[in-house]
């Protein structure tokens, strides 16, 4: 990570040390997110779940209400809002989380800061009409996701006149520019590559070899790779079996800059992240 990169990122009432590698489980809300949909649509469920997540390492809860995988169809706003917004509120009230809303939605960016989320996490990079006026005055930090398109298209035989990784790095460059002119400040910024948006598996690969060009960024990294498709084509494996590709990915992730992985199984990726971080630092713990 670059020096000038933050490391205490304001998130609410939490504060997110970003000094090391944090780890950020996922909360699909969703029938027809594309490992887990359905699962944790009741709220007990979903509580119960986020809460398993917590105790296994995880130091956000990224909730979800609309899938975005490839080919998903968009929801109406009152259905993202009756899916997100009362488990943010159970989140907070009965854990005291530190939730991060994955929404692109201006009307649930608004809902889910007065509902106590601490991020928000948008795929579409604050593109929709009103989500960067919402974002600006939610007084909460936002992830700015590279993707080209929308879901139900992105993987529409996605090509690049450039590098990927310079494309990636200028796109999301020109969206800093932006968020900044509306007083979305630069300190409020996290930034995804968007692994799996918009890019075959030799975008993906090629991205996360070179993700430098991102990091020379200067603000903090967040990378979702867990059971994307990349690892499904590399190693010809289903959904439910790419866990150890994950880990992998993870790690390389870390060595290369992230410091929020965003992932379904905590766990194990917690121990994994926590390796590669020691093998960075020169870890000598064992003598």
């Amino acid at each position: 990570m670059d020096t000038s990169t933050p490391t205490l990122l304001p998130c609410g009432r939490h504060r997110l040390d970003l000094s090391f590698p944090r780890i950020m489980g996922i909360l699909n809300v969703t029938p027809d997110s594309f490992s887990d949909g359905g699962r944790h649509v009741a709220l007990d469920d979903a509580l119960r779940h986020a809460e398993r997540l917590l105790a296994e390492g995880a130091a956000i809860i990224d909730v979800g209400g609309e899938s975005t995988r490839p080919g998903a169809a968009p929801v109406s706003v009152q259905q993202e809002l009756d899916r997100v917004v009362p488990v943010v509120e159970a989140l907070v009230r009965e854990l005291d989380a530190l939730v991060s809303v994955d929404t692109s939605t201006p009307e649930l960016i608004r809902e889910s800061a007065l509902a106590g989320a601490g991020m928000i996490n948008d795929v579409r990079n604050l593109r929709r009409d009103g989500a960067m006026q919402a974002a600006a005055t939610s007084g909460l930090p936002v992830c700015l996701m590279h993707m080209l398109g929308e879901p139900g298209d992105m993987q529409d035989a996605p090509h690049y006149d450039e590098p990927v990784e310079e494309a990636v790095a200028a796109f999301l460059e020109a969206r800093i520019a932006e968020c900044e002119a509306v007083g979305l400040r630069r300190e409020r910024l996290v930034l995804d590559p968007g692994f799996g948006f918009a890019k075959t598996v030799e975008h993906n690969l090629r991205l996360l070899h070179r993700m430098d060009h991102v990091t020379r960024l200067g603000l903090p990294l967040l990378v979702g790779m867990s059971r994307k498709s990349m690892i499904g084509q590399v190693l010809d494996r289903p959904v439910e079996e790419r866990l150890h590709g994950g880990l992998a990915l993870s790690a390389l992730a870390v060595e290369r800059g992230a410091r929020i992985l965003r992932v379904h199984e905590v766990a194990p990726h917690v121990d994994a992240v926590n390796m590669a971080w020691a093998v960075i630092n020169e870890g000598r713990d064992d003598g």
